[in-house]
């Protein structure tokens, strides 16, 4: 279980950066080359290069070279319930935290 534990420590580290949580959002309907997801987030092809490069140390994302350009996906659909299922929780705390600081005087 210790293994199991690490591992899992590990892999949610991975999720404590905004880039890369905004990379596996873009990632969830399908694969995508380095320079859409260049594109689409307006950071630097060596910051998304260097944070695909953690995600897949993880087991999070795999590549694939077609020609000259490098397409990435989600190896396994169940990161983006985990994704969906936090991003929930967090929608709920915020609605709530928003209620509280109308309700107060």
């Amino acid at each position: 279980m210790k293994e199991l534990y690490r591992m899992h420590a590990e892999m949610c580290k991975v999720f404590t950066n905004p880039t890369r949580i905004e990379i596996l959002n873009l990632l969830r309907k399908g694969e995508m080359s380095v320079t859409e997801l260049v594109k689409k987030t307006e950071l630097s092809q060596a910051n998304i290069s260097q944070h695909l490069s953690i995600m897949r140390s993880r087991g999070i994302v795999s590549p694939k070279r077609r020609g000259k350009n490098i397409y990435y996906k989600i190896m396994n659909k169940k990161i983006i319930k985990a994704f969906d299922i936090m991003r929930g929780i967090l929608a709920e705390k915020l609605i709530n935290d928003n209620r509280k600081f109308r309700e107060t005087p």
